[in-house]
């Protein structure tokens, strides 16, 4: 039987992974927002990664929160920003933290 060894990712990889992660979720999910570098390291500083996301909402994107419960938010963006890690970190290229996010979103909206 075969078995595959999967590297895991340096403490530097893992945070371009996770902000990949993120902006690839925020992508999916239609929202027109991107995190850089220096947001995700901000927000790390607010506990867990639904918690980070509580604030961001809750400081950045408040107008969102009359239509949609912080909750539901933070569970949609969370689940599908732990797919996109799960499938970067499985995969061979690891492409998914390089794309840049908030270009990809000026050309869908022209701008």
């Amino acid at each position: 039987m075969y078995q595959v060894a999967i590297d895991q990712p340096s403490g530097a990889d893992e945070e371009t992974i996770h902000l990949g992660a993120y902006n690839a979720a925020f992508h999916e999910l239609g929202l027109r927002w991107h995190w850089d570098a220096r947001m995700y390291q901000d927000l790390q500083r607010n506990g867990g990664e639904k918690e980070q996301l509580q604030v961001y909402l809750e400081t950045r994107q408040p107008h969102l929160l009359r239509a949609y419960d912080v909750e539901f938010l933070t569970n949609a963006i969370h689940t599908t920003k732990s797919r996109w890690y799960t499938a970067i970190v499985t995969s061979a290229t690891r492409m998914a933290p390089t794309v840049d996010w908030a270009e990809m979103q000026k050309a869908e909206i022209g701008a």
